[in-house]
């Protein structure tokens, strides 16, 4: 039985060296023929790449020009310093800070509002998805920004800013409600 498998696979390398020595003949005549014909055929007119004028290089000279990253400097007559300096209105530094305080105000997202006996409060989503309510009287942004009045569509804030004088001012904003 061992020695007929053995000769079984003998036969069958024959026939399969037998087979593949059959298709080695060289039957790529018509190959050759259409590659030679391809390459005989007129090539298409490419156009030459275009002429670029050099770059003009432009040296820029503002070393005596202000910084256009820091803040400028007016000068305004005295009289609109001491006006400015003494307007009275100022933020109150010695209060307690909120947490809507620490974000800007264009972080901060109303995301709704809710109303019992009277009260109404808006919900307002920091830039890491805490939401917190507020009301009239609590402060959020960076500005100093005092909640004056809520209502179903937005939260209306007063922010107190520098006016640039050395005093402050009052800067109306808004938080609309986001959809």
């Amino acid at each position: 039985m061992i020695r007929l498998h053995t000769a079984a696979r003998a036969i069958s390398a024959a026939v399969l060296a037998a087979s593949l020595g059959a298709c080695a003949g060289n039957n790529t005549e018509d190959l050759r023929s259409y590659v030679e014909g391809v390459k005989a055929q007129q090539r298409s007119h490419i156009d030459p790449l275009p002429e670029f004028s050099p770059y003009e290089t432009h040296l820029y000279q503002a070393a005596n020009d202000r910084d256009p990253f820091t803040a400028p400097v007016y000068s305004a007559p005295r009289s609109a310093v001491a006006k400015g300096g003494n307007s009275g209105l100022a933020p109150d530094f010695n209060r307690p800070r909120e947490p809507l305080e620490g974000e800007p105000l264009d972080s901060l997202r109303m995301v709704g509002t809710l109303e019992r006996n009277g009260n109404s409060w808006a919900l307002v989503r920091m830039s890491d998805s805490t939401i917190h309510r507020v009301k009239p009287g609590n402060y959020l942004g960076q500005n100093y920004g005092k909640i004056i009045k809520v209502t179903e569509s937005e939260v209306e804030v007063a922010e107190i800013v520098p006016d640039g004088l050395g005093g402050w001012m009052e800067r109306q904003a808004a938080l609309a409600l986001s959809e």
